[in-house]
Parts: C-alpha cells; structure tokens; sequence
C-alpha cells in the first residue's frame, strides 16, 4: 500500500498527462504490482519481543521493534556490584522440554550452559525451622507423601492427609485447571500452603491457585488419570525427564541470552530497532508514538505490559558479603520461605556463588546473596539491613554490617493479568507511561487482529515465554504470506 502522500503525488502526474492528451493506459499496459514484503511492528524489547522479532525477519519478514526504554531484554537484564557483573533478573531458566536450551544453542551459546551445584534448596517453615526440600518432588508437589523429608515440613497429619491421595478415584480434581486447587483437592491443605506455595511461588511469583496446570506442568493432568492419583502422577512426569537439573543456567549469566539475540537481530538489513520509542496507542494497523509519530505495518505484535489487569512487583536485593562460613553453602542452594513464617520478611534467598560455579569464580572470597521481597521498604538502607537481617536468619550465620561490602536493588512489575473478556478480544492498545491504554473501539474487529505475546498470556519463565512467542510467530508468518499482495523473503 504507498503512503497517502505517495497515492496523491501519482494522481496529480495522472491528471497533469490527461491535461497534455497523453494517451491513457489500456489493460494491455497494466501490470499487476510486484508482491511486497510484509512489515511487522512489534512493540516491547524485552524477551518475548526480542524472540518474536528474531523469528518474524528469520521467517521472511520486514519488522520495526519498537523498545520504551534505553536497552533491550526487559526483565532479563544485567547489573555491576562491587565490580562483578550479576544477573538483575532470572538467573536460570527450567530444562523441561528443552525450549531455552535450543534457542541459546541456535545463538551459538550451547558450550556455556551450565547446572546448577546439586546440593539442593531449604524450605524455611512457618516455625522459622529451616530444612532441605524434599527432593522426588514436582512443583513442591511430593510423590512419596510419607516419607521421612516431606512429614517433616507438612507434618505427620499432614502427611498422612495427602496419602490420601492414593485411595480416592482419578478424576477426583483432575479437571481442575489451577494448580492449588488440584493439589487442594488431591493431597490437602497442608501439602499446598507448606510445600508447594512456597516453591511454586519462588518459581512463578504467584500463588498455585493463579498458575494453569497445563502450562507449569504439562500432561499432569492427564497422567493423574492415567495412574490414579497425583503422587504417581508427579513420579511418572519425573521418570520421564531426561536426566539432570531441573533448571540451569548460563556461564557468565542469563543476560547473555537477550545480547545474543539483540546481537542477531541487529545485523539484519530487514529490521529496524528504535530505543526510548513510547507508544501511546496501538490498531491492527500500526501504532502511534508519544511524539505522534504514525508508523504503519501489515500487522501489529504488543510484547508490552497491557491493561488493566494487576500484578505483584518483586524487588531483589543483592548483597556482596564476606563471611568464611558461608564458603560451606551451610543451606545448599538457597532456601525457600513458607508463607507465614515467623523472623523474616522475605520470600526466598539464593546463595548465588553456592549454585553457580562460574560465579564463585569471579567473586573470589566473596560471596553473593539474592533476596526476593513482595513488600520492600523505599529507602535503600533500610532495605539493606533488612536483606541483611534476614540472610542471618535464612542462612543460620552470623552477618555483621561490615560483613557487606556491597548492595544493590532492583524492582521488577509482575505481570499483569487481564480479564478473560479482554484476552478475548483479540484486540489491544499500549501501556502509556502512566499505564494508560489507548485502543480503537473497532479493533476487535479487524480481520487481522493486533496479536499480543509475553508472560501475562504465556505464563512466567523464561521457557513459558520462549515457546508462546514461537509458535505465536509461526502463525502469523503463515497468515502473512496467504495474504494477496505480501510474499515473504526468502532465507538469505
């Protein structure tokens, strides 16, 4: 389609060879126009727009990614304390179904994945008494109800509860379709608020009653039919994963992933990166700037926070400490915090250079502690000694305030969930810096409606978001090129 000044510029030469008596065309003279190459916007540089992109100019596609801020990669991000660069987001992603690892392995970083150390997490229960995760678990979700790990976090009555779980018939919750309320339903109470809130929770940064079954566990459900209870469930989607960690991570950090991709992006001819670009209004036809600049496409992809909706914002709180008896990992891992547990205010604490091998390396005689709160306190010295106060109690060590050497705070928007209503609609306008939106009345409408990607319709995790953006890509490369008028470009 030419522009509106382009389509007026050809009817004015048209008139001026009318008024001389040029000779009009005849349909002999006509020749259909050469079919173009479709144009994609897409709005928001985080990962689900980095990925989306990068599959739309692979797939033969012109596209103009559009980003608000000063860098791309959003959530995964990067951050300098006390000299050594850190992850300021996820620091690891889940291995189930391989999705992260065959991106990182196409961006040419498959020798830098690396597991995590396998002395395993702690659970901090509601007493304050800190103890390892059961290990044969899924999501918290125990498959050996009574053994000795598991009753001593839920207790013996609660133990025995979900035992339970073996004589009741197989359809019993297998149509529910959030996890809490399966787990509720299959093993009880105590199983759900002690065990799998608090490491769901840690993984998802939402209570299981929020989290869809069939993305954060695929073919559970099916398998709780299929064996008869949950515990076998949980047993038989384990044997049936490949061997290794559950999650794992990148030498050097995650954030590398979002440079590699920003890296592959960058270095095509077809695609257009535009940094502090704010959109205030998005149609199924291209999408208006905060300077009112009008950029049109063929089709509009939102990878931005839309509204309404709400969410829970996570800050984490770093500290660079010197303790010598943290160089034992005496919690393993990390440890977890059961919801209502008495002397700390956090949800979770990653011993970091206890889990990441490379990253003990570069700290030397460092250590680094990450804490998550819901609830953080505005001034970051306060914040400070409250993460310090709290990794004493989590990690059963003396800290000192002159055992911190550094500190450091990020603040991150979960996701916002929509209602159902407006998911359906098929049509989305933009997060406004000040959350507004702005959407046509029609877009709803349209035949090729605004397609929206990222964690609120894919669910959280870097694995989650991966895979809705591909497939998500994949269709609508397919809807562009059985459009009259757009053909592809073919792979260089």
């Amino acid at each position: 389609m030419l522009p509106a000044d382009g389509v007026a510029a050809v009817g004015a030469a048209l008139s001026d060879q009318a008024a001389v008596g040029a000779v009009a065309m005849t349909p002999e003279h006509r020749s259909a126009p050469e079919p173009r190459i479709p144009h994609v916007i897409v709005v928001g540089g985080g990962l689900a727009g980095l990925v989306t992109a990068r599959e739309l100019l692979n797939g033969g596609a012109r596209v103009t990614l559009l980003e608000a801020s000063s860098r791309l990669g959003g959530k995964v991000a990067s951050h300098t304390v006390d000299g050594i660069r850190l992850d300021a987001g996820a620091e690891s992603f889940a291995t189930r179904g391989g999705t992260v690892a065959a991106l990182i392995t196409e961006l040419g970083l498959s020798d830098d994945i690396v597991p995590p150390a396998a002395a395993g997490a702690w659970l901090l229960s509601r007493t304050g008494k800190a103890l390892p995760l059961p290990k044969a678990g899924l999501l918290g979700i125990p498959s050996v109800p009574l053994a000795r790990d598991v009753i001593a976090i839920v207790g013996l009555v609660g133990a025995v509860r979900a035992q339970l779980d073996g004589l009741l018939l197989g359809f019993v919750g297998a149509r529910e379709r959030n996890l809490g309320s399966l787990v509720r339903k299959r093993m009880g109470r105590a199983v759900l608020d002690r065990l799998v809130t608090p490491v769901a929770g840690a993984i998802h940064s939402v209570h299981p009653d929020q989290l869809d079954v069939d993305v954060v566990a695929p073919r559970l459900r099916d398998a709780v039919l299929s064996r008869g209870s949950l515990a076998a469930a949980v047993l038989t989607l384990r044997e049936a994963a490949p061997a290794g960690a559950a999650v794992q991570g990148i030498s050097g950090g995650v954030f590398r992933l979002v440079d590699a991709l920003a890296d592959s992006i960058s270095v095509n001819a077809a695609a257009d990166i535009l940094l502090r670009s704010t959109v205030t209004a998005v149609d199924p036809t291209g999408v208006t700037l905060g300077d009112g600049q009008r950029i049109d496409g063929d089709h509009v992809v939102v990878a931005a926070e839309l509204g309404p909706g709400s969410g829970v914002n996570i800050t984490l709180a770093t500290l660079v400490v010197r303790c010598a008896e943290l160089a034992s990992a005496p919690r393993g891992t990390g440890v977890l915090v059961a919801p209502g547990a008495v002397g700390v205010q956090a949800k979770a604490l990653t011993h970091a250079t206890a889990k990441w091998a490379w990253l003990a390396d570069a700290a030397e005689d460092r250590q680094v502690l990450r804490l998550s709160y819901e609830t953080a306190p505005d001034s970051d010295d306060v914040l400070r000694e409250q993460a310090r106060a709290d990794a004493e109690v989590l990690l059963g060590v003396k800290l000192p305030a002159e055992s911190v050497v550094a500190f450091a705070r990020q603040t991150w928007a979960g996701p916002r969930r929509a209602a159902p209503s407006v998911v359906a609609a098929g049509g989305f306008g933009a997060q406004t810096e000040s959350g507004e939106l702005s959407t046509p009345a029609d877009a709803s409408d349209a035949s090729h409606p605004v397609l929206e990607v990222g964690e609120r319709v894919s669910g959280t995790g870097l694995a989650a978001v991966i895979r809705h953006s591909r497939a998500e890509s994949e269709n609508l490369l397919t809807d562009l090129a059985s459009r009259p008028g757009l053909r592809l470009a073919p792979p260089s």
